[in-house]
């Protein structure tokens, strides 16, 4: 078992729910991404770590600007690998990577497998690559021992949540709403109907993302789901904060989030 699906389950025995927080590589700099990694992984379960790109389909506009920042930094997969090469032995939480499939398409996909998970890398994320695209991908990465984290949707089918549960490891990730990340709207109604419909074909843990902006929706989400994954909320933050205060008001941030979770399980 991997090591993301691995903490996951063992929250689940616990009666606890999971948190796992987002950020973009590069923002403001990735000497900085390195300190909120070591700062993050003392309150959150995995940390996913965003390789810029200059057309995120799925995000809004605040992860839109820290994609920005990042590649105006330099910020390339390259350097990206190299910085978690420095932490990722420095801390105790499982990564997973994030990005789109056109810069996974320029360096390679297998040499990005295979370069992630020399330097500790435990999962990929590519929502831009559906699994009935993506299958050969998936299946190296599954063969390298790195977690492919596909998705469902308030709008998937049930034949697609079929196909995800077959295909994902480490956890699903079950979209709160349609549209981009850091919306307003709230809980698709549909989400627990669609996380039923995942529980029924797979144990794999789930995930809830997209909207988990504060304590009130994070406890929310994790009624129906395993863990609840934050973006956009911890961006806005870093994006108004003096770049050397931005670890601790990362680590403060989501350690208020994890203790109501806790409260709430």
């Amino acid at each position: 078992m991997s090591r993301i699906e691995g903490a996951l389950r063992r929250l689940r025995a616990q009666g606890q729910k999971g948190l796992i927080a987002y950020v973009t590589a590069g923002d403001p700099d990735l000497k900085t991404t390195g300190r909120i990694i070591k700062a993050l992984a003392a309150v959150v379960d995995v940390i996913e770590l965003g390789i810029p790109f200059s057309d995120p389909l799925a995000d809004g506009p605040v992860i839109q600007r820290a994609s920005k920042r990042a590649l105006a930094s330099g910020t390339n997969i390259p350097k990206v690998l190299q910085m978690v090469s420095r932490v990722a032995a420095a801390v105790d939480v499982p990564l997973a990577l994030m990005t789109y499939y056109n810069p996974v398409l320029r360096y390679g996909p297998e040499r990005f497998i295979r370069d992630s998970k020399q330097v500790g890398v435990d999962g990929v994320i590519v929502p831009d690559l559906p699994p009935e695209e993506g299958a050969d991908f998936i299946e190296a990465a599954r063969r390298a021992g790195l977690d492919p984290i596909l998705f469902v949707a308030p709008t998937s089918t049930p034949e697609r949540v079929r196909r995800v549960a077959k295909l994902a490891r480490g956890f699903i990730y079950c979209v709160a709403l349609t549209g981009t990340t850091g919306s307003d709207k709230g809980l698709s109604n549909t989400v627990q109907s669609v996380i039923g419909m995942v529980r029924r074909e797979t144990d794999v843990p789930v995930a809830i993302g997209f909207g988990i902006a504060d304590a009130h929706r994070a406890r929310r989400a994790a009624r129906y789901a395993d863990a609840v994954i934050v973006g956009t909320a911890l961006l806005r933050r870093i994006e108004e904060a003096e770049p050397d205060q931005v670890p601790r008001l990362a680590e403060s941030f989501l350690g208020e989030l994890r203790a109501a979770l806790r409260e709430g399980a």
